[in-house]
Formats: C-alpha cells, structure tokens, sequence
C-alpha cells in the first residue's frame, strides 16, 4: 500500500493520545490530525539527459505535497531506505514550541538506514508557501524535497478571489554528478563550479506543462528549491501579481520577472488572459556567466497550437544588474490590512514600535583553514559534534557546544577557527540582526523557528546610521532574505519560541563548509513550560546515550559529514504503548 498523502482515518482517542505522549501537549479534540507514511529510497532519472541517482519519496521525485491546514496536527512516518542516514526539515514552518521536530542536525540525531522515524508537529499560526528537503549530507543534491502549502482556515478571510487551480513549482539548479562525488570534491577543499542545468518539478527543458482555461485565474507557488543560483522567474506574455511570501500576504504589485533566491518562495496570482497559444515559462539564473535556463509551459486548454521549443524565450533582466533585483526586494511589502492565520489584521502588530534590546552583527567570510576552503560567520566555521545541540541542552552535556561561542560584532577580530557556537537568547527579547556580506557573491540566509522583518538592504558596510532608512511601516516579514554582495540586510525579530533553532546562509556549499550557528532562546520565567518536552519516541545519538538515563542499541559507525566528529553514531527508539498501538492499528488499515 503507497501513501502520497492523508493516508487514512485513525480514530480520534487513539491520534490525540499518540500526539499528547509524543510532545507532552494537550490538544483539543476538535484539531484535525493528518498522517502520512513516507518511505525515502533512491531512482535513477535523467532530466538533463544523463543519467543520475536521486532520492525520491514514495516514488515520488519531487516528493508529495504536503497540504495542510493552519493549526492542524500533521504526523510524518519517514522510512530512510537509503544508505545512509537521512533528516527532512521543513521549511518555513515555525515548529511552535517544539525545536524537536526541526529536523537538522543541530536539533535531531539522524534516521538511520533501514529505520523510520515519526514527526509530529503543528502548522500553528501559520498559512503560505513552504517546502521541505534532506538536511544532512549534500542530500538536498539528489532531490528529496517538495512543496509545502498550509491552506487559511475557513473563518478566516482571503485577501483575493479563491483561483481556479493552485500550482506548485519547485525550480532548482542541478548538477549531473552524484551527491556524494559533490561530497567529496567540497570534503577535498574544492568547490563545486557551475551546475549542469536548472529543473522545473525535477524535469528538464520543455518536460513540464500547466495547462489552463482561458480567462481563469492561478495561483503559482514558487519555491527555489535549489543549492546555490538566484533564479529569476517569469512567464511569457503574462504579468504576475504578487500575493503572499513565506507565511505572509503582500502588498499586491504585479511583476513582470521575479528573482527568487535560495531557500525563498513567493505566491503569484496569473491570468490566463492572451489569446490560445502556448507559453514559456522560464527560470534563469542570476548573476552567472553563462547563464543557464530551465523551461515549462503554460499551454491553453482550447488552443490548436502544441508546445513547441521553438520560439524565442521572454526576456529577463540584464544577469548582471543587482540594482534590479535591490529595488525589486525594497518594492515587496506586507499586506497591512489583510489577516493571515488570524482574524486581526497583519499591521495590528507594530513592529517598528518596539525597541531593540540587542543587535547582532553576522559577518560572512571565506577562510582557508588547515589548507581547505572553508566559510565562516564572524571567523568561526561551524562544526558539528556527535550529539545534537539540543539533546546536549536537554541533558546539560559540558564541551558539545560553546554558548556565546561567536561574538555579537565582527569587530571582535579573532583568526579563522573552527567552533560550535550557540548564541545565547531570551525569550521576548526584540532583537536586530545585522547580516553583512563582505564577498563579490550573492548570499540568503534562513533563520528556523521564527519569521522577522526585512526592514533595510544596501550596499557597502552597515553601521547604526543605517537605522535611519529602515522601513518601520510595512516590511515583509518572512523567513529567508538575500545579501546582495558587498552589502548589508537588516532584520528585525521578536522572541517568542523558545528552542534551540538554525541560523543558515542557504547557499548549500557555503552551510556545508561552515556558514551556520545555531540560536538559544531559553525562558527566564518559566522555563519548564515554554517549550515542549522531549517526544517520547526521541532518537538518542552520541553523547546523550552516555547520560546513564537511556541505554542504547549497538552503536553504528557512519560519517555524518567532514563537520562531525567522527564518534559512532548511537540511536534509540523510546516508543510508549500507545504510539506503539497507533503505529500497529495503522499498520493493519
């Protein structure tokens, strides 16, 4: 029996049960649970003509959608048949509360082959345009990703017409080499060039086709997917209004191209409003030499004419112009008036009301450590242990992380280093946070956990001055922003989920090679119950089976990555009866 999706109906006593043990949160009955059964193994496909092992999701490549609803439940069975271990993250999503459920290394041991693994978390406060993919091991490489959309409850209003349909593209940049010989170039100190080709859906050029009815209306959900190139994306003939990116709705503005950096995605309404024909629609990347192009179609339902690959292609911008692409994230703004996964509006909170309690500064480098290209955050290049960083916080482990290991300003020189810093955090602080880009390249950065607001971008080196230029009224707030080279973005955050989140620059190589940390934020008040407690089917790994509490299977060597230290690996399976009456009345519907 494959699952692609809601699977089946557990009964409800049983589902809230199962929930309530695994993250030690009473959930009212009236929450909607979904479940589904996701097995994780490897195809062979060729999308750019040569052939090329990638991971796929219920056979699926790109994997299943992942639909939901704000504030429902979802549980997420994922069975690793690979050969080798496997996370997924998800996104975008906030993990209210449950820093558990993240799904990178930093928060999570690994599912290890052969094994499964369940999540259970809450699309809670949130609606928008998300997507999930493998954090461990340059996986993201091989595919195992999808898209991620969490549908307005009913009572709460949106602020457009329902469209025809809801079309989700993931486009990325694609690289005809195995993931793990991609491994072993960076473990080698040497990086990866330029890739192979861009995909649409995990299809080539001219392999991808939405069809439309004259005069309706769609919905596009674009997520860039990819490792390392800004995409621009349009569609020929057609104008895009913008309506919502990463959890928020935007001012609406129509656009003619839009560039979509690593890790970002964005909403757009389209018309189909030309005369029957078939379109091109294109994802080219930006700020490269040469560029490189991938192409679906949009294919009227009554036209007489075929997709063809003839044609010429519509324009986008000149592929070196960053002033093009700064006006056009300065022109994205947050829809004031419009409700999100509330009733009250997006511009009741008053963000630019509040005053900053801390500003950190995060400074990106490229140092040569021990003869090897690395990259760093104000020096220091991040280095995973062998324990997860939020196990060893959970357990009060000494040496396996360094709390306010990395300076809140880059003006603290120090030599490049290796290092596993945390910065220290409180809960309902409003912090600003500086992200500085010294280098002749293209940088995003994602912070999990949390949406802030992208309140001021530039060029040149950021100093308070700066704050002068700050939009305060209406900045987007999402999850992921670029820094345009040689320039600084500035966002504002609130502190309000306490866990211990990833701070990544979403470049894949750069976050591979050290550009992360990770964030504390602990509550001072009432530490016990602002945040979940640890799910009782948690995996155990490294150093939390030594606490004398748990015991351990054999352990299994693996090299996680050339940032781990290379302990074995150990994993338990805490699992209560109830979950385990769950996992054996699904197994037999």
């Amino acid at each position: 029996m494959a699952f692609t999706g809601l699977a089946y109906i557990v009964p409800l006593a049983v589902i809230l049960a199962g929930f309530a043990l695994l993250n030690g949160r009473t959930v009212s009955a009236d929450v909607p649970f979904q479940y589904f059964d996701w097995t994780v193994s490897y195809a062979n496909i060729a999308p750019l003509g040569v052939n090329k092992q990638v991971i796929v999701i219920n056979n699926q490549f790109p994997g299943p959608e992942l639909e939901t609803v704000t504030n429902n439940i979802i549980s997420v069975n994922v069975h690793n048949n690979l050969d080798e271990p496997f996370l997924i993250t998800w996104h975008g999503i906030q993990q209210r509360r449950t820093s558990w459920q993240d799904g990178v290394q930093g928060t999570n041991c690994p599912i290890l082959p052969g094994q499964n693994w369940t999540y259970a978390f809450q699309a809670k406060d949130q609606i928008g345009s998300f997507f999930y993919y493998p954090s461990l091991l340059l996986q993201r490489l091989a595919g195992g990703y999808g898209g991620i959309r969490v549908l307005n409850r009913d009572v709460i209003a949106v602020p457009f017409a329902p469209p025809t349909d809801d079309f989700t593209l993931l486009i990325s940049d694609f690289y005809n080499r195995n993931h793990r010989d991609l491994r072993t170039s960076l473990d080698a100190g040497v990086l990866l060039g330029q890739p192979d080709g861009v995909v649409v859906n995990g299809r080539g050029p001219y392999q991808t086709v939405f069809t439309v009815q004259p005069g309706a209306t769609y919905r596009f959900r674009i997520s860039n997917v990819g490792m390392q190139m800004t995409l621009n994306f349009r569609i020929q003939n057609h104008r895009m209004l913008l309506v919502e990116t990463e959890g928020s709705y935007t001012l609406q503005e129509y656009y003619e191209t839009l560039d979509i950096h690593v890790g970002q995605s964005y909403s757009v309404l389209v018309t189909a409003d030309q005369s029957p024909a078939s379109f091109h629609i294109v994802a080219s990347s930006r700020f490269t030499d040469p560029v490189i192009t991938g192409i679906a179609f949009l294919q009227y339902a009554n036209s007489a004419t075929a997709p063809s690959t003839s044609g010429p292609l519509p324009d986008g911008p000149s592929p070196m112009d960053y002033n093009y692409s700064l006006n056009q994230a300065k022109s994205i703004r947050w829809n004031l008036t419009a409700g999100a996964a509330r009733p009250n509006p997006q511009g009741s909170f008053h963000y630019g009301t509040i005053n900053v309690s801390r500003t950190i500064q995060l400074q990106s480098t490229a140092p040569i450590i021990g003869g090897k290209q690395r990259f760093a955050v104000n020096n220091v290049s991040f280095i995973y242990p062998d324990t997860p960083l939020k196990l060893a916080d959970y357990f009060q482990l000494n040496d396996v992380f360094t709390l306010g290991g990395i300076p809140d300003s880059p003006a603290v020189v120090s030599p490049p280093r290796y290092g596993t810093p945390v910065i220290d955090a409180i809960n309902k602080a409003f912090i600003q946070i500086i992200f500085q880009n010294t280098e002749n390249v293209i940088q995003t950065w994602h912070v999990d956990g949390y949406a802030f607001f992208v309140v001021g971008m530039d060029s040149g080196v950021w100093d308070s001055t700066q704050q002068s230029t700050y939009n305060l009224n209406d900045a987007v707030a999402r999850s992921t922003t670029q820094v345009y080279p040689y320039s600084w973005t500035a966002v504002l955050m609130e502190l309000d989920n306490v866990g211990m989140w990833n701070m990544r620059c979403e470049d894949g190589v750069r976050r591979y090679l050290g550009q992360e940390l990770y964030m504390r934020v602990r509550d001072l008040d009432d530490p016990a119950q602002s945040q979940d407690p640890m799910p009782a089917n948690e995996l155990l790994c490294g150093a939390a089976c030594r606490t004398g509490s748990y015991s351990c299977e054999p352990p299994i060597e693996y090299i996680a990555n050339k940032n781990t230290l290379l302990d074995p690996m150990q994993s338990i399976l805490c699992t209560p009866l109830i979950f385990l009456l769950l996992m054996d009345f699904v197994g037999h519907s």
